[in-house]
């Protein structure tokens, strides 16, 4: 369990002041010139050391991703992006880091963009965050007026500009390419790779696009070293992480745990337990909505970290925990995804337009038990063909959450139809 001498996200709940005085009394700013004093190789070296992997989903590793970045600008800037368009459905962990925490944001880009020769960094919020936009601008315009960005950061001799935008509430927008799109002024579709927004990225320039908690704990690693770092979690899935626990638990909270921490633990420690004990468990999402659900014999023994959840074929994505105890219509909660993820695909690609409504419409159908039997495996047989097969990761992400639920309750599913034939569904949870 972490202790709260090593947390790095002091204010996540907001009972403290938020300012940037209040963010020094908690050891933020401190000493940052001195952390820009160590150079660009130094500071990406440390992150490499520490084994931070990206906080956003796709668990890369940071510091190889700032590597990525020209050493020599040849003429073009540079540009830290960083995404806070938060829109995975059961995610909520940057908008605590934003409301109640903004200086390690802001101290974070500062030095991430030094350590990528970038003088200037975009930060993309989420359109509904209408709210933790404001707490984000009040606290860059602190920044800018203690010097501690702008003309001359913190008295290094770096110039530094932070901007604030804010986007429209699409969630493909949260994919990086497509972010950078919409930062540019045009309709939010993914690009194809290569290149590589590395190469050429925002405004054709080389750019780097992080999570706001990648961004975050940077400044933290830094003060007390890469080791500290590392010596949470297992190897190759270290340091602490947000978990945003949500659904069928006493307490759903957001809370900095280490990596690689039981399930069991997580929820029994800090939501007060599943809703009606343990034994009510039917499934647990890992990961945000996309990743395929875990059934409650694989919840016994789960570890929450990058490398456990990917060979128990889920993943831990942006760690949403999303609990489904046993009252809870599995069938119809993942139609309901499915029709998140087809009203929110750009259309760019065939597989994902086509497949995505194609594959709600089966799942419509399922929830009331009105398919035949064999359309279970022509369902799977359409994910396997949008999976992969598209430009960015929605096509994947609309695929996921119905493989996982034909894997772990295919029997539901056939007893359903089984039972609509035989005009038994009153018993049904559908009805």
């Amino acid at each position: 369990m972490l202790s709260d001498k090593d947390r790095i996200f002091t204010n996540l709940y907001g009972m403290h002041d938020r300012s940037l005085k209040g963010a020094m009394k908690r050891g933020h700013w401190d000493g940052t010139a001195k952390i820009l004093a160590m150079g660009r190789d130094a500071i990406v070296q440390q992150v490499k050391d520490s084994g931070l992997r990206g906080r956003g989903g796709a668990g890369f590793p940071t510091g190889l991703k700032w590597s990525f970045m020209p050493k020599q600008s040849d003429g073009r800037p540079s540009y830290l992006v960083v995404n806070a368009d938060e829109s995975e459905p059961g995610t909520c962990k940057d908008r605590e880091i934003m409301r109640h925490d903004p200086h390690t944001l802001i101290e974070g880009c500062l030095i991430a963009s030094f350590a990528m020769g970038a003088n200037a960094c975009y930060i993309y919020i989420r359109g509904e965050y209408i709210r933790e936009r404001e707490c984000l601008q009040a606290a860059i315009d602190e920044a800018y007026d203690a010097g501690l960005i702008g003309k001359n950061a913190c008295k290094s001799g770096y110039d530094f500009d932070l901007y604030l935008h804010h986007g429209a509430g699409a969630y493909i927008c949260g994919e990086e390419t497509a972010l950078l799109e919409s930062l540019e002024g045009k309709k939010g579709m993914p690009r194809m790779k290569p290149p590589f927004p590395a190469g050429s990225g925002l405004y054709g320039c080389p750019t780097t696009v992080n999570n706001v908690e990648s961004i975050a704990v940077v400044p933290t690693i830094l003060r007390r070293g890469a080791s500290w770092f590392a010596g949470f979690g297992r190897p190759n899935n270290t340091g602490t992480k947000l978990f945003g626990i949500s659904g069928h638990v006493n307490n759903p909270c957001v809370v900095e745990e280490e990596m690689s921490i039981t399930l069991k633990e997580l929820l029994e420690r800090h939501c007060g337990g599943v809703r009606g004990g343990w034994k009510n468990l039917k499934a647990v999402i890992p990961g945000g909505s996309s990743v395929p659900m875990l059934n409650a014999a694989q919840c016994d023994e789960a570890i929450m970290d990058f490398d456990w959840l990917r060979e128990a074929r889920s993943g831990l994505g942006t760690a949403a925990v999303i609990v489904m105890d046993q009252s809870t219509d599995v069938i119809k909660a993942i139609w309901r995804l499915s029709k998140f993820y087809k009203h929110e695909s750009c259309g760019q690609c065939t597989p994902c337009r086509e497949g995505t409504g194609w594959m709600m419409r089966v799942m419509e159908r399922l929830v009331r038990g009105e398919a035949e039997i064999e359309e279970i495996d022509m369902l799977l047989s359409v994910t396997k063909q949008v999976e992969g097969h598209t430009i960015c990761a929605l096509g994947d992400a609309a695929a996921w959450p119905i493989q996982g639920l034909i894997r772990q309750f295919r029997d539901e599913i056939e007893d359903r139809i089984k039972a609509k034939k035989l005009g038994k569904m009153g018993a049904m949870a559908a009805e």
